[in-house]
């Protein structure tokens, strides 16, 4: 696919118009939310769906307890977009297990969390295991799959997370021995290795996953090497476009896989082509603000987890067949987990309480939401 002189600046113009209004992640974020927001019905007085969320916050949680739900995938998604700063996905290929996690004394939800299948790529997991997976060889691959889960979703309710460290109560669960059976049963697999990633990475020094030894350890930064995506009514329009510009074809095939992030890298690609022939200096124009654009999609902490076995490394690799139980594996058991989560999460909220900062007020996306905590 070529474009002419002309439709390459059109192009070109057009994202870096786009792009041009963020200076910082959590602008960016927040701007793709509200566009998703856009079309999302009211709901009538007390119907709302947050009337599930917790918010009685006198309780404290010394007096708290927990269960995990699985709710059906259309009342998880809409329940999350409510809360969640991110332009949610729905249909995700691979291992999907998602949950709700619900105080049961007022039976009311303080988070969510969405587990999958692993990206492929990871390097501090590299680093971890030694060298890249072996993407070729069935049997490792094969080992691979059956054994490392991911946290894609860990969003609790706010202010739970303010006033609770309701973020570390759920990666916290997510580390538990009891989720960890729940996908053994449900996929007929032996996870053994717990993943996920930070919302920011190189430009903050800390996370909410910092501080949960030996549940949870920091790993290392991800790589980020592509440009954060245009979204709404933008981004239909560029691909109409572009596709207007391809005899009416698709720029990728209908089943692939990340098929929007494959559409918008084939329109810079294409961009980048067109103007390396028309004009040299255009090229080298656009090149260096996709690369500018891309510390948007910084580098993630990445954080691991082995569920308190001690051999995790090894059998990845395929160095034995069987996976040991360390020092601290009782230390990832449900009531474990709660009790080490009711120590932090009295001290925050005694704090808090002592300063008179304890928030009450549900903080919930809609269309005139002025949220600052990006989530």
């Amino acid at each position: 696919m070529r474009l002419n002189k002309q439709d390459s600046l059109w192009a070109m113009n057009y994202f870096i118009e786009y792009f041009s209004q963020y200076e910082r992640i959590d602008q960016y974020m927040k701007d793709q939310k509200l566009e998703q927001l856009k079309d999302v019905p009211v709901s009538l007085p007390g119907m709302e769906d947050e009337t599930d969320f917790f918010d009685n916050f006198d309780i404290s949680p010394e007096d708290m307890e927990f269960k995990i739900v699985e709710p059906q995938t259309e009342i998880f998604d809409r329940y999350l977009n409510k809360v969640s700063s991110h332009t949610n996905m729905t249909s995700i290929p691979g291992k999907n297990f998602k949950f709700f996690v619900v105080e049961k004394n007022t039976d009311k939800i303080v988070g969510f969390v969405r587990l999958g299948s692993p990206t492929i790529n990871n390097r501090p997991r590299n680093l971890f295991l030694g060298r890249p997976l072996n993407t070729t060889d069935l049997k490792e691959m094969g080992r691979f799959n059956q054994s490392v889960i991911m946290g894609f979703v860990i969003v609790p309710t706010q202010p739970f997370g303010y006033n609770y460290l309701g973020g570390k109560l759920l990666a916290g669960m997510c580390t538990t021995h009891e989720i960890r059976e729940r996908l053994n049963k449900k996929y007929n697999i032996n996870i053994c290795m717990f993943e996920t990633t930070s919302l920011y990475g190189s430009s903050k020094s800390a996370s909410q996953y910092d501080g949960m030894k030996p549940l949870l350890r920091f790993k290392g930064l991800t790589d980020s090497n592509f440009a954060p995506l245009i979204h709404g009514d933008q981004f239909k329009e560029i691909k109409d476009w572009f596709e207007k510009r391809n005899d009416n074809q698709p720029l990728v095939p209908a089943d692939a896989s990340s098929r929007k992030l494959k559409m918008q890298t084939k329109m810079i690609s294409t961009i980048k082509e067109s103007l390396r022939k028309e004009d040299e200096h255009l090229y080298q124009k656009f090149s260096k603000f996709i690369n500018s654009i891309k510390d948007l999609t910084e580098q993630k902490r990445v954080y691991f987890s082995d569920y308190g076995f001690s051999n995790v490394k090894e059998y990845l690799t395929g160095e034995t067949e069987t996976l040991n139980k360390g020092d601290n594996y009782h230390k990832f058991e449900f009531d474990n987990v709660v009790q080490w989560w009711k120590k932090l999460a009295t001290k925050r909220y005694s704090k808090l309480k002592n300063e008179n900062k304890i928030r009450k007020e549900l903080e919930v996306w809609t269309k005139d939401a002025n949220i600052q905590i990006i989530r």
